[in-house]
């Protein structure tokens, strides 16, 4: 192990490729969750960012925690990832364009179903059962007006 001037943990490895407990306690407890950009399923797999068969060694700093959809895509579907030096995860598609971060979803305090109602009211929207329910009654469709309404340009 070794720590930082404050006693903080700063890297913990073994010298074998499986993952020993403690690493994957630290390992889950730093990454919460796939860290592939947009997943985030809270279980995974420690994934090696240097190959282990190429030197890498089995250190936190050299670990990320994936899902198996995704530790798969990386092994077997060229998705690349490499640690960038001040410690962020950077993924790769197979031909090399960067994938961009996905934000994580924001927060909700409360029951989201009750937020989103009291959001829709406060906008003057009356949701009910019946609100995406079309209303045509067989009649042809007049296509002039359907265009006139759903091209911008056409007036």
């Amino acid at each position: 192990m070794r720590h930082d001037a404050d006693a903080r943990l700063l890297e913990v490895g073994a010298r074998t490729r499986t993952i020993p407990p403690a690493l994957r306690r630290a390992l889950h407890h730093r990454d919460r969750g796939c860290r592939f950009p947009g997943c985030g399923v809270r279980f995974g797999q420690g994934h090696h960012i240097q190959h282990w068969a190429n030197g890498g060694p089995t250190t936190l700093s050299n670990l990320a925690l994936l899902c198996r959809r995704h530790h798969r895509a990386v092994h077997e579907e060229g998705y690349q990832l490499d640690r960038k030096p001040d410690g962020e995860l950077r993924f790769r598609r197979p031909d090399g364009e960067l994938l961009p971060e996905v934000p994580r979803p924001l927060e909700m305090r409360g029951d989201p179903v009750e937020i989103l109602r009291a959001r829709n009211e406060a906008d003057g929207l009356h949701l009910h059962a019946r609100t995406a329910m079309p209303g045509w009654l067989g009649e042809p469709l007049n296509v002039g007006w359907a265009i006139s309404v759903l091209h911008p340009l056409a007036r």
